[in-house]
């Protein structure tokens, strides 16, 4: 048995001083009648039922559920150099995060069961977080061909997401063909909403440093394949998660889908980065898919978290070598950093309470999978986050050197940040304490 006390409970649907008693990974007993200090454990289980029981002392702290990342690449096949299996589940720890779902633009490309199988068990052997693999929507990112998805009829496939992330399926028709069975399937296609006939031209303008004429172009081939996948969506009566939304029209198209269609059939999600920076400044030449976008747009996206357009935060979680980004690749490590992000830019400024955060982090991307995780309820997981939401620092290159990522670059080199992970628990297991994997 494991009790952890003395801590406020934030999830989100209650925030209130409490205790939790965790058994078998699963949480047994929430204790809110009083404090949530030992004395009140005691009352609720008896005095005898505590002795065996492993205390930890919450200190006042937050206790939240699991952050849960429905977007990160950890790399792995193919190009380890970036991030691995281990350094991915540990960072991701290192996060707050207990369950990631991984895409498959790797080397090779994830369009497999047996592939995608197979590295859910390593990350549940590595021990650390859990992981959903995802495959790809076309055989290895040909763009023609869906016939891998076929298996995926039967229900036992363990693969709750498909994605061709990092690209689009250019082929309208062949996207409703893969929309059509994943419908059938019961698994949500999440499209990376872009006109890749667009990116060349984005790329010359890059080049000769005309980035703003570059930035018309890319929000362009974002914008027009979003409201195409979202119509097929509707067509195929498809479960569509549309990811990294990053522009003021991209946001209104999934507001406007969501009234057409309000199955629950349509999702969407934002990324610390992009709710949190702009182009403008020295930031309009930073390299990241898609862009980062202007001011407008970043209040549009901020403007959808409030209205609940937005239904989750996914890291996007893009880790290179330093090498790799000189030569211009396009993103960067993220997922030690979000919760603090979020919690700076949306719970420190107002625009949204802490149990809203815990909505967009756990409670919504939970509902993607069948478990029951992403609240504080007996019966739940016991995937738990413990934060200090008050403590303030300042990212510096020493401390994102001493990060368990590989990737080792940041746009947020410099901020001032607030909110920090200072335990996190999968099943119950401690995984992470003050900068230590256990």
């Amino acid at each position: 048995m494991i009790i952890i006390h003395d801590v406020l409970l934030v999830d989100a649907e209650q925030k209130k001083k409490g205790a939790v008693v965790i058994e078998n990974g699963l949480i047994t007993h929430v204790i809110t009648k009083e404090s949530g200090n030992v004395v009140s454990v005691m009352k609720e289980l008896g005095d005898k039922a505590i002795f065996n029981a492993e205390l930890i002392d919450g200190d006042g702290l937050h206790l939240m559920p699991g952050f849960i990342d429905m977007h990160a690449h950890f790399r792995y096949p193919g190009q380890c150099e970036k991030e691995d299996l281990s350094s991915g589940s540990k960072a991701a720890a290192k996060g707050g995060y207990t369950t990631v779902f991984l895409m498959p633009n790797t080397s090779p490309v994830v369009s497999d069961l047996e592939t995608t199988i197979a590295i859910n068990r390593e990350v549940i052997d590595i021990g650390y977080i859990r992981a959903f693999q995802t495959m790809s929507i076309t055989k290895d990112f040909d763009g023609k061909n869906t016939n891998h998805l076929d298996g995926l009829v039967n229900k036992n496939h363990y693969v709750p997401v498909i994605t061709e992330d990092g690209k689009d399926v250019m082929s309208e028709d062949v996207m409703r063909e893969a929309m059509i069975k994943a419908a059938k399937a019961d698994v949500i296609v999440s499209c990376h909403c872009e006109d890749p006939s667009l990116v060349p031209q984005a790329s010359e303008l890059r080049k000769e440093g005309k980035f703003a004429e570059a930035e018309a172009v890319l929000a362009e081939a974002e914008n027009s394949m979003t409201i195409r996948n979202l119509s097929l969506a509707q067509e195929t009566n498809c479960k569509v998660h549309i990811a990294h939304v990053s522009t003021a029209v991209a946001i209104d198209a999934v507001r406007q889908a969501k009234k057409n269609c309000p199955s629950g059939k349509i999702s969407c999600e934002i990324t610390p980065h992009h709710l949190a920076l702009n182009n403008e400044g020295s930031l309009i030449s930073e390299l990241v898919n898609p862009p980062l976008r202007s001011e407008k747009d970043r209040q549009a996206l901020l403007h959808g978290v409030v209205d609940g357009t937005v239904d989750m935060i996914a890291t996007d979680h893009a880790p290179h070598t330093m090498e790799d980004k000189k030569n211009g690749a396009c993103g960067f490590s993220g997922i030690e950093l979000a919760y603090s992000i979020c919690n700076t830019n949306l719970v420190h400024t107002g625009l949204i309470s802490e149990e809203k955060l815990s909505e967009l982090m756990s409670k919504t991307p939970a509902c993607k999978l069948d478990g029951r995780a992403g609240l504080i309820q007996k019966g739940y997981l016991a995937d738990l986050v413990l934060v200090d939401p008050d403590y303030e620092f300042t990212v510096t290159s020493e401390l994102v050197q001493k990060g368990f990522s590989k990737g080792k670059y940041t746009p947020f080199i410099g901020k001032n940040l607030k909110g920090i992970v200072v335990q996190t628990f999968l099943k119950g297991k401690c995984t992470y304490k003050k900068d230590q994997i256990i």
